[in-house]
């Protein structure tokens, strides 16, 4: 190691002792070792008032950071209340719940369970930034199966009463599907056939949601082979002339073959509700697995922010994410906070 000139350690002599030689020589060394960390340090920009890319994004985005509960071990290896407070202690803003058949928010909750969550997530001050289902797939509200639509047209209505319950706006819908890849019990539908039923069955759900006074989120999924542009989207949402029913749009859903920054600007103020789905082009793997934790990937972040910023979006900004750490899974919460403050120029 070069010590700094001035504090190189000497060498011992009668009239200096060994001891003092080595505390020298340790000085010296702290001395080195502290400019050397400070140089690294402001050779990366953090000692320096200047923003760096490198580290975050320069321009700070007024967006409110929320986590999806598929990203937690839940409920297998973490309560609710655990994943609210993790949530919480990492930094985020908000958490989206999932509706399913047998937990915390199913068929067997009702308004009194459902307020006591909300109870909890208040007094742990954490918001709830949306309801989520992935039961829209087994009971696809454009199915052959008549007996299906009926049951995920019931299902549906439950998430938007439980929301409402929850004092929460957001309800993600997934109007139809042509195809679902990763079910082998779903029969193709026809297009034609499909749009007809998926209008059908939001026409059918609109009231309601009007009356509970919640957001119905249409959510673009490429996967499903409906709604595969934003102006096919627009024209969707547009027919029901209704401000309940808006879009969810996911980054993650459309970047097989297009990208997100170009359908944002598009859709315009129509979005009420964003997930943050990572997914990279360079696997040909064309399934959940293609999903990745934040900035692992391939999408353009910044292009996407500062699209987002250009229409104004203030909303919750929600990764999204299937697979939660096997061990240690509390990691990949605090990775996704640290993500996510850097792409909204928290860090900068």
């Amino acid at each position: 190691m070069e010590f700094p000139r001035g504090n190189r350690p000497q060498p011992p002599s009668p009239n200096r002792p060994h001891s003092l030689s080595r505390r020298a020589a340790l000085r010296s060394t702290l001395v080195a070792a502290s400019s050397a960390a400070f140089v690294s340090q402001e050779s990366f920009g953090a000692a320096s008032s200047e923003p760096d890319a490198r580290r975050a994004s320069p321009k700070r985005y007024d967006m409110k950071k929320s986590i999806n509960l598929w990203a937690f071990p839940y409920p297998q290896k973490m309560t609710l209340e655990e994943c609210l407070k993790l949530a919480k202690r990492a930094g985020f803003d908000g958490i989206e719940l999932n509706y399913d058949l047998d937990n915390d928010l199913s068929p067997k909750s009702g308004a009194k369970e459902y307020q006591a969550i909300r109870k909890m997530a208040d007094q742990i001050g954490i918001a709830i930034s949306g309801l989520c289902s992935f039961l829209f797939w087994p009971f696809p509200l454009t199915s052959n199966d008549p007996e299906k639509r009926a049951r995920g047209l019931e299902l549906a209505g439950k998430i938007a009463q439980a929301a409402h319950d929850l004092g929460v706006k957001n309800v993600l819908v997934v109007p139809g599907a042509v195809h679902i890849p990763w079910r082998t019990d779903h029969e193709p539908v026809p297009n034609d056939v499909c749009d007809r039923r998926a209008k059908e069955a939001i026409g059918k759900l609109l009231p309601q949601a009007e009356k509970l006074d919640v957001y119905l989120n249409m959510e673009n999924i490429f996967f499903n082979g409906y709604l595969m542009t934003p102006m096919e989207m627009n024209a969707f949402v547009d027919g029901f002339q209704s401000r309940h029913i808006r879009v969810h749009f996911d980054t993650g859903n459309i970047s097989m073959f297009q990208h997100a920054e170009h359908w944002i600007p598009i859709l315009g103020q129509r979005i009420q509700n964003i997930h943050f789905k990572e997914f990279t082009k360079k696997g040909t793997d064309y399934s959940l697995e293609t999903f990745r934790p934040l900035l692992d990937g391939t999408t353009d972040w910044p292009a996407v922010m500062e699209a987002l910023s250009r229409i104004g979006y203030r909303g919750f900004v929600t990764f999204e994410y299937f697979h939660p750490y096997p061990h240690y899974p509390e990691a990949l919460i605090y990775q996704t906070s640290d993500s996510l403050d850097r792409m909204l120029g928290r860090l900068a």
